[in-house]
This record gives C-alpha cells, sequence and structure tokens, in this order.
C-alpha cells in the first residue's frame, strides 16, 4: 500500500514538472504600441536619430554594448545587422545577447519614415531564445506641425513569465520614447498606447 501511494505522489510530481516545464518553454505572442508627438519636429530628424544604433545606449538604458556585424544600403533604404547586450530593468542579474535586423527605409515626399526590425534575444547562455518584431514609423500630423512617432512591437514571451514580459517591454519602449522626446523637445511626454 506504500508503495502504490509513493509510485502516485512519484507520478502527479513527474505530471507537475513536466507542465511547469511546459509553461516555462511555451512562448505566446504579445504586443505593444506606444507613440509620442514632437511639435515643430520635422519626422527625418526623430527617425535618423534613432536609426543609427549608437544612439539607442542614450534612448534604451538597458543596453550595455552592441557591435554592428553589416550593413548596406543608402539613405532611402539601408540594412544593417547589430549584436547586442542589455541587462533586464526589473532582473538586471539576468544579462541577454541579441541579434537584430534593421531594415531603414524614407519616403521623403511623402514625409514618411521607417525602421523595421526583427530580434533574437537569447538567455541563460543562448540555450532560451525569444523573437521580437518592431516597426517604429515617423511621419507628420495632419494636424499639427511636428512629428509622430509611433511604435509597434509583438514579442514573445512564456505564458507564466508574462506579466514580467509586459513590463519589461513597457519600461523599454516608455524609455526609448521619453529620451526621444528630451532629445528633441527638452523634456519628457506623455506616452499614448
Amino acid at each position: 500500500m506504500a508503495r502504490l501511494q509513493w509510485k502516485k505522489y512519484r507520478t502527479i510530481a513527474f505530471i507537475s514538472a513536466v507542465v511547469l516545464f511546459y509553461l516555462i518553454i511555451h512562448s505566446q505572442s504579445y504586443e505593444h504600441k506606444a507613440f509620442i508627438f514632437l511639435p515643430k519636429v520635422h519626422p527625418n530628424a526623430p527617425w535618423e536619430f534613432v536609426a543609427d544604433f549608437s544612439n539607442m545606449k542614450f534612448l534604451n538604458p538597458t543596453i550595455i554594448s552592441f557591435n554592428i556585424l553589416k550593413e548596406s544600403g543608402n539613405y532611402e533604404h539601408w540594412k544593417y545587422t547589430t549584436e547586442y547586450y542589455e541587462k533586464l530593468s526589473h532582473w538586471p542579474y539576468l544579462p541577454n545577447y541579441s541579434v537584430a535586423h534593421f531594415n531603414v527605409k524614407a519616403s521623403p515626399k511623402k514625409d514618411v519614415y521607417f525602421i523595421n526590425s526583427v530580434h533574437q534575444t537569447c538567455l541563460f547562455m543562448g540555450y532560451y531564445c525569444l523573437n521580437s518584431e518592431s516597426e517604429f514609423k515617423f511621419y507628420h500630423s495632419n494636424s499639427s506641425k511636428g512629428a509622430l512617432c509611433e511604435e509597434f512591437v509583438r514579442y514573445e514571451c512564456p505564458f507564466i513569465l508574462s506579466s514580467f514580459c509586459r513590463r519589461e517591454v513597457q519600461y523599454q519602449r516608455n524609455a526609448i520614447m521619453n529620451n526621444l522626446s528630451k532629445k528633441f523637445t527638452g523634456k519628457s511626454t506623455n506616452i499614448l498606447s
């Protein structure tokens, strides 16, 4: 009888461990959208600033270092790949490594500028990787003079860590928008999402 109970507890523990492992490993897709308005700024100015990854350390305080791996193109269509290291804002003891591919496009006649990127972020010495993609759009506001800066991010995160990931994404994206506003207006702004 005691042996039967022991097997029952072992089976329950094993099934629980498998379910927990699945919840940690299995990722789902989430979205985040934010935008700011920069008065009296032409859209190409913030676009050029954000497109230059060397400015990302100013915009995103979680980035530790980066290296441009390759680049090609011209002003109206520029592509580059970078690797970067960052620390998480809510858990700085877990650094991660990312490789990102950027596609930077300009349509000067329409005053619309894009930065599209695809990122693979790896944790635990590269054994666990998640994907994300971003579309950053800069354009004129119809109602007043200035630039609208709008970002849409789709990211993967394990379901069990979804609130942690959401806080991390919101922190980073809000920091980028606030620092972009400080750069061009001298003050923080309300981020609309």
